[in-house]
C-alpha cells in the first residue's frame, strides 16, 4: 500500500524544510509530490536539496485547491494525504501507523489529532485540535476533521470529485463534508497526534477571513444536504476557546 502526501508551495522557503525532512524520515517511505505556483524566492532551490526524490510541478495556478487537484491528478499512490508546506508530521511513525490501521481497518479515510505551534517556538504548543468523538454531524455545528490529518483513498476523488476551486477557504471543509456526510463512506479515527501546525493560517488570519469561511461552511452544508443555520455554524467558537486550555494525554 503506497502513500502519496501532496504539499502546495509558494515562497515557502522559511518553512518548507521543517515540512520536508518530517516526510523524508518516515520509517515507511511516502511518494512526495511538491505543486509550487511558480514561486520567486528559493523554495525550489530548497526542495531539491533536502528532497531530491520529491515530484515537482512548478507553474501558475489558481490558488492552493487547485494546487492540491494538480498533485492529486499527479500522484500514484493508494491513498492521499495533504501536508501545508508550514506544517510538519510530528514523529517518523505517522505514516507507518496510517499505513497499518488503513490496512487493519479495510476504511476509506482516517483522520487523527493535530496541536498548533507558536511559528518562532516549534515545540510550544498553543492549541489542540482533536478529532476524538467526531461524527457526520458534527458538519452542522461548523466542526470537521483536522483536514492535515485527513488521508483518504484515491478512489474516493475519482468517484466523488476533488478540491472546489470556487471555494476561497473552505474548500477543505466542503470536500470532507462530501465524502463524510453526503456520501456516508467509511472512515476511522486514530487517537494520536500526528501534525504539529504553525498558527496563522488564512482562515484564522483576521475577521474577513471569518467571515468568508462561515459564509462558505453554511454554502457547503447546503449543497451537501446538512440542514444547519448560521448560529449553529458560530457557536464552533465556543469548542475552540476550550482547545486552547486542552492538551494531549
Amino acid at each position: 500500500m503506497q502513500i502519496s502526501i501532496i504539499t502546495a508551495t509558494y515562497n515557502a522557503s522559511a518553512t518548507i524544510a521543517d515540512c520536508l525532512a518530517s516526510v523524508n524520515v518516515q520509517t515507511v517511505p511516502a511518494e512526495h509530490i511538491i505543486i509550487d505556483g511558480a514561486s520567486t524566492d528559493n523554495t525550489l532551490d530548497i526542495v531539491r536539496e533536502i528532497s531530491p526524490h520529491a515530484r515537482i510541478l512548478s507553474e501558475s495556478d489558481n490558488g492552493i485547491y487547485d494546487a492540491m487537484n494538480k498533485g492529486i491528478r499527479l500522484s500514484t499512490g493508494d491513498i492521499i494525504g495533504i501536508l501545508n508546506s508550514d506544517d510538519f508530521y510530528a514523529g517518523p511513525l505517522v505514516i507507518e501507523k496510517v499505513t497499518a490501521l488503513f490496512r487493519e481497518s479495510g476504511v476509506d479515510a482516517l483522520f487523527a489529532d493535530l496541536v498548533y505551534v507558536r511559528p518562532d517556538k516549534l515545540d510550544r504548543v498553543v492549541r489542540y485540535y482533536s478529532g476524538a468523538g467526531f461524527t457526520p454531524d458534527k458538519f452542522a455545528w461548523g466542526w470537521m476533521p483536522p483536514h492535515p490529518t485527513f488521508f483518504v483513498r484515491r478512489e474516493l476523488y475519482e468517484r466523488y470529485g476533488s478540491f472546489r476551486t470556487d471555494y476561497r477557504i473552505a474548500a477543505d471543509y466542503e470536500l470532507t463534508a462530501r465524502f463524510l456526510a453526503r456520501h456516508r463512506v467509511r472512515y476511522v479515527y486514530l487517537p494520536e497526534v500526528i501534525v504539529r501546525m504553525r498558527t496563522g493560517g488564512v482562515s484564522t488570519r483576521n475577521l474577513r477571513s471569518n467571515l468568508i469561511l462561515n459564509r462558505e461552511i453554511l454554502r457547503a452544508c447546503a449543497e451537501n444536504g446538512i440542514p444547519t443555520n448560521m448560529l449553529k455554524v458560530y457557536s464552533k467558537y465556543f469548542r475552540k476557546v476550550t482547545q486552547l486550555f486542552e492538551r494531549p494525554a
